[in-house]
């Protein structure tokens, strides 16, 4: 049974990776609309950050999986796209608040040189947040690959779909075997992300 078990891991792998890059691609121009120091306008663009922020945080990606799921059709897309809705707050959270303590004499610095907006962002800001960056995609990676074992159960694909089928046949032993799965693919994906960040700090 266990040689079953191969597409719906791989799946849930490709839920979290896939999920989580879709959400820090979209996170990191919401995080600099959100920084007060980055921000085009405080009074109207900003809130309009810190609002998708609030929304994709409020919201489980269970929950969000199975609106998807409602629209779309169940499947590893829908659970995709719910991880990556649910991440992109997290991400630009933290990456906001990375942002927002910068040291801003660098920034002072190239401004003075006459740089353009771009300019400044690309060289005095940009480079202060990388390491940060880094360690907020991995780590959301980490908890995505813990968040789509389970979406499977409401349908949205990966090894959580196996884990709903022998559960509703009480096949208690496949079961058990599944949850190990689970349980060493989590271990491992927690192994990779403290030598990642461990790396980058």
């Amino acid at each position: 049974y266990i040689t079953q078990l191969g597409r719906p891991i791989w799946d849930t792998l490709n839920i979290a990776t896939l999920g989580t890059l879709i959400a820090i691609c979209l996170a990191v121009p919401v995080a600099f609309m959100a920084a007060r120091n980055t921000t085009p306008s405080v009074l109207f663009v900003r809130p309009v950050a810190l609002l998708v922020i609030v929304s994709s945080r409020s919201i489980n990606s269970l929950i969000w999986a199975l609106l998807l799921i409602a629209i779309i059709g169940p499947g590893v897309f829908a659970g995709i796209i719910a991880i990556a809705i649910r991440s992109i707050g997290f991400c630009a959270k933290l990456l906001y608040e990375a942002i927002e303590e910068i040291d801003h004499t660098q920034v002072e610095a190239i401004s003075a040189t006459g740089a353009s907006r771009w300019q400044v962002m690309a060289y005095g800001i940009v480079p202060q947040i990388l390491p940060a960056f880094a360690g907020i995609a991995v780590f959301r990676w980490d908890i995505n690959i813990r968040e789509s074992t389970v979406l499977g159960l409401v349908g949205a694909g990966g090894i959580g779909l196996q884990l709903s089928a022998s559960l509703n046949v009480l096949a208690w032993p496949q079961v058990s075997l599944i949850l190990l799965v689970i349980l060493a693919a989590v271990m491992i994906s927690e192994w990779v992300s403290a030598k990642v960040r461990g790396a980058i700090i």
